[in-house]
């Protein structure tokens, strides 16, 4: 009997050990290290090969075609617009990841800004990339990858499938310049929480302290010092260890989202209510109108009439009500709500009288 009692106590612990650590989250889950971040990347540039789906004397598309053509040693005669159906003025966007270095590939995203239809079977010619300082980063080239097809007929019918007026370059830019990160520059190191939260920026503190004694400080409900050593090769390795380091994140606080455009409604689990009762009705009102044709007698002076006759009724729905215990949570509220019944946009407008009430204890916000 002991040893069974032993045997369920254990398990006891062991389920509860792993209930607490369900939500238990890698740091590299819930914040990044100051300036190991992405970066973007934009430029203008020219597709060329196009099927006659191009920009065709677009202003500023022809400039950029002379502009080309003058670098290649080929000046195009003045006053001459050339006829440019096959090519297409285009935006090239990427993202520079953190520690790219000069000889690294990157993808890039071509998207037409004019009037061209596909940019199947395009190619992009050299374009350089540049920084929100100005600078140039990289430098983009290559075939398009095109995920849509547009066609269209001589009598006007068209048919397009998904979006042929955007592409992509697997590897299409080449880095020319590295970004200055600051990871080897000081002995401090800043790592900074996706969200902020006091809790859970201290929990943070506390874990990396309880693995690097004393190298962990708190600056607000976002970042978190860190004192680390000046080599970039006992950096890196603290910085990765750091990383792996799991906490358990702060409860999100009590929060309702309403999405008005297609009705639909969040509820996460820390809202709760104050004591409330909840009815939910509706009232049809239905009027038909039924007008009937009087015909006069034969060979009487009577003329011809329209009788109005109309039917007037009213349903009102059976409703019930559900009334809210102190502290109810987000399960109870699901319940209730369905047993009335309500539509999403019945929903809202209950969640609103809720909270007008002073019974929802949520913050209620509308996207």
């Amino acid at each position: 009997m002991l040893r069974a009692l032993l045997l369920f106590l254990a398990a006891l612990t062991a389920v509860t050990a792993l209930h607490g650590s369900a939500r238990a989250e890698r740091l590299r889950d819930i914040g990044q290290f100051a300036g190991v971040r992405t970066n973007q990347l934009t430029g203008y540039g020219i597709v060329v090969g196009l099927a006659g789906s191009g920009d065709d004397n677009l202003e500023y598309l022809t400039q950029a075609m002379r502009g080309v053509s003058g670098r290649m040693g080929l000046q195009l005669p003045p006053g001459v617009q050339p006829g440019l159906k096959n090519a297409a003025a285009v935006i090239v966007t990427a993202d520079l990841p953190a520690f790219a270095k000069p000889g690294q590939r990157i993808d890039v995203t071509v998207s037409t800004i004019g009037k061209a239809k596909s940019l199947l079977g395009g190619t992009l010619i050299m374009t350089a990339l540049t920084g929100a300082d100005g600078q140039v980063y990289a430098m983009a080239q290559g075939n398009l990858a095109v995920g849509g097809l547009g066609i269209s007929a001589q009598n006007g019918s068209q048919l397009t499938v998904n979006v042929p007026t955007v592409g992509r370059i697997a590897d299409g830019a080449s880095v020319e310049r590295a970004v200055a990160t600051g990871f080897d520059q000081g002995g401090l190191l800043r790592f900074n929480l996706s969200n902020a939260d006091f809790l859970t920026a201290e929990r943070v503190r506390d874990a990396v302290n309880a693995r690097f004694p004393g190298i962990a400080s708190l600056e607000d409900g976002v970042t978190i010092a860190l004192t680390l050593p000046a080599d970039p090769n006992g950096r890196s390795s603290m910085m990765a260890a750091i990383e792996m380091i799991d906490v358990n994140p702060a409860d999100a606080p009590a929060r309702v989202v309403v999405n008005s455009r297609t009705g639909t409604v969040v509820i996460n689990s820390a809202v709760r209510l104050s004591p409330a009762a909840i009815t939910h009705g509706k009232l049809t009102v239905r009027i038909d109108e039924q007008p009937k044709v009087v015909q006069p007698a034969p060979f009487s002076s009577g003329q011809t009439a329209i009788q109005k006759d109309a039917n007037l009724s009213a349903d009102e729905q059976h409703s019930r009500v559900a009334l809210f215990k102190p502290g109810a949570s987000l399960a109870s509220l699901v319940d209730a709500l369905n047993l009335l019944g309500v539509s999403p946009s019945d929903l809202v407008a209950i969640l609103e009288a809720l909270k007008e009430a002073g019974a929802l204890h949520a913050e209620m916000e509308v996207i």
